[in-house]
């Protein structure tokens, strides 16, 4: 838990519109750790994970994954070792079957076709959607697209899960399924979510942030029972 295999210093981000989303996060997340991002709608989090594999990047500040900068010439080995989970899975599948789905990232890093096969069963298998390989993406329901977006990042062998807001458009039933399947990863997790809840079952490490900052960070037993500070933030502690 001692290494430090994501590290953000001073790091500050505005988009094109003039509208500053992160001002001056500076964080670290050791290797094993899952820690959730919580915040009102606005305040950074999707824009903190996004520069976590260089979908966005700032000239202010820094971002370093397994001690290499985001930079253009380390972002294909960047993006292997960190999988991004998007909220909407549709963002993720656009493949005809399941299978070239979860196939497309292994056969861009070159891999022979004898190891696709073995990345994409292993990869379905850690999701519970085995045999679904010839089954249409866009003809599954919400839960099950979302476990193939996932699988389609497990194929990569990455050793950081990014997900944005993973529960959200879950019946309780997918959701629940979902927490357990996330917990037995035994990967590095970074949660941006609104379900503090599920912060409560799987994160031990919480970051609140408003207004592109970081207004806490700390175990989440305490940041979640610090009720003054989740109010002041526009946030409702989970029921208990």
């Amino acid at each position: 838990m001692d290494e430090k295999i994501i590290q953000i210093e001073g790091l500050s981000f505005t988009y094109p519109d003039g509208h500053q989303a992160l001002s001056d996060v500076s964080l670290a997340v050791s290797s094993g750790e899952t820690v959730a991002f919580i915040g009102p709608n606005g305040a950074g989090k999707s824009t903190l994970l996004f520069h976590l594999n260089g979908i966005l990047r700032s000239n202010n500040g820094a971002v370093k994954v397994l001690d290499l900068p985001i930079k253009e010439k380390h972002l294909k080995w960047i993006r292997s070792k960190v999988g991004l989970v998007f909220q909407d899975p549709e963002d993720q599948l656009f493949s005809p079957t399941v299978f070239d789905d979860v196939a497309f990232g292994p056969i861009n890093m070159g891999c022979t076709e004898e190891e696709v096969r073995r990345r994409v069963k292993q990869a379905l298998r850690q999701v519970g959607m085995s045999g679904y390989e010839s089954r249409s993406p866009h003809h599954l329901s919400v839960g099950e697209k979302k476990r193939i977006a996932i699988a389609t990042v497990l194929s990569m062998s990455p050793e950081i899960l990014v997900l944005d807001e993973p529960t959200s458009n879950l019946d309780p039933r997918g959701r629940w399924e979902l927490i357990e399947l996330l917990r037995e990863l035994p990967l590095t997790k970074l949660i941006a979510t609104h379900d503090l809840e599920m912060v409560q079952t799987l994160c031990e490490r919480t970051v609140l942030l408003d207004q592109g900052r970081v207004v806490a960070d700390g175990p989440t037993h305490r940041v979640l029972s610090d009720l003054s500070l989740l109010a002041a933030h526009g946030l409702a502690p989970p029921i208990p």
